[in-house]
């Protein structure tokens, strides 16, 4: 990272939320796209800075609509995993998640809700046994 990214106010924001979704440990995703994708790491951090990280709904709820919608898109098993995680760090419940994942089969279908509670059931354990 330069220094003109360390003092970037929008990254550090982004930076802050990023690690309420994934913990201290986790290097931001940004860092990995700077030199090959520029834009795409902008999109990133603006999107969890201004986007995810803005009052009007609290971390935990954000994340539930996320797991929503990347299950319904499908093909982003990734990513799923990731936020299923962010949920659960952010005081959502397996339960919750699994409701979540019900809701999405009704509008999205079955499917798709499948393969998602599959990727959710791996996040949810590994989110037990840290």
């Amino acid at each position: 990272m330069t220094e003109h990214q360390s003092a970037d106010p929008l990254r550090k924001e982004a930076g802050e939320v990023f690690r309420r979704l994934a913990g201290d440990t986790a290097a931001v995703p940004w860092e990995a796209l700077d030199a090959t994708a520029p834009a795409l790491a902008e999109t990133v951090a603006f999107g969890l800075a201004e986007v995810v990280g803005r009052p009007g709904l609290d971390l935990r709820t954000r994340q539930l609509v996320t797991v929503a919608v990347l299950a319904a898109l499908g093909g982003c098993e990734g990513q799923l995993g990731f936020h299923v995680g962010g949920a659960l760090r952010n005081g959502a419940t397996a339960e919750e998640v699994a409701e979540t994942l019900s809701q999405v089969a009704l509008y999205a279908g079955v499917p798709r809700a499948i393969n998602a509670m599959g990727v959710a059931q791996s996040a949810i354990e590994k989110f037990q046994d840290r």
